[in-house]
C-alpha cells in the first residue's frame, strides 16, 4: 500500500555560525546551532516513526557537514547532499532524485517545525492518493511541507519551483494561486508555526527546545 513512497527531510548540519544565523544575536552561534540540532532531531524522530509504521523510505537531504558527520549525528539512513542553487532548485532536484530512484509519491519537509508528527506525515501521504499535490502551510506565509505524485512532476516543477518569492510571506499564496490556475487539486494540511526569527523564540521555549 505504501510502496514507492519517499519522505524527504531538508536539514542542515548544526555547525555554530552557519545555521540559524538570524538567531545568533539572541542565542549566540553555539545556541543557534543547538536549536537547529534539537529541531532536526525532533522531526527526524517523527519521520522515523512513520517509516517504521508504513515502510516508507526516508532520505535526508543535507547541507553543511559531510555524510560521515550526518550519519554520526542522526544515525544510519539514506543521505544526499543538497545541490547548489536557490531553494526551488534544491527542492526540484531532490524530487527528481526520488523519482529517478523509483518513487511514485514524494513528500518533502523542512526542519524548522516542532509540531510535525508521524500522524501528520501519514495524512500527507494519504492525501496524495486522491490529490496531485499536498501542502502544509506555515503561519508566516510559507510552507513546511510539499508533496506530489511523480506522474505530474514535469508539469508541477515550473509551477512550484521557478521564480518564486522564497523566504517571503507571499510564498504560500503564490504557490496556491499558480496551482489553482493550472487546475490542480491541492490537499491542505493544518497550519503550523516554524522557528526561524527572534519573535519565534518564546514558542521554542514553550516547545522545550530552549
Amino acid at each position: 500500500m505504501w510502496t514507492n513512497c519517499q519522505l524527504l527531510l531538508f536539514t542542515r548540519y548544526p555547525e555554530a555560525g552557519k545555521t540559524k544565523t538570524r538567531l545568533i544575536a539572541e542565542l549566540g552561534a553555539s545556541g543557534a546551532a543547538l536549536l537547529q540540532k534539537r529541531l532536526s532531531e525532533r522531526i527526524a524522530h517523527q519521520a522515523q516513526l512513520l517509516t517504521q509504521r508504513l515502510g516508507i523510505t526516508m532520505v535526508v537531504h543535507y547541507s553543511g557537514g559531510s555524510r560521515k558527520k550526518m550519519t554520526f549525528w542522526l544515525g544510519p539512513m539514506k543521505y544526499v547532499e543538497q545541490t547548489d542553487g536557490d531553494l526551488g532548485q534544491k527542492m526540484r532536484r531532490a524530487f527528481q532524485h526520488s523519482i529517478e530512484t523509483g518513487a511514485q509519491t514524494i513528500v518533502l519537509i523542512g526542519s524548522d517545525i516542532p509540531d510535525i508528527s508521524a500522524d501528520l506525515l501519514q495524512q500527507a501521504f494519504t492525501s496524495l492518493k486522491t490529490r496531485e499535490v499536498v501542502i502544509g502551510p506555515c503561519q508566516d506565509g510559507g510552507y513546511y511541507l510539499i508533496g506530489m505524485v511523480a506522474e505530474q512532476a514535469s508539469q508541477l516543477y515550473p509551477l512550484l519551483f521557478e521564480e518564486m518569492p522564497w523566504s517571503s510571506g507571499e510564498l504560500l499564496a503564490t504557490t496556491l494561486s499558480r496551482l489553482e490556475k493550472a487546475g490542480y487539486e491541492v490537499a491542505i494540511l493544518p497550519t503550523l508555526r516554524d522557528i526561524d526569527l527572534p519573535a519565534d523564540l518564546p514558542f521554542a521555549i514553550e516547545k522545550g527546545l530552549l
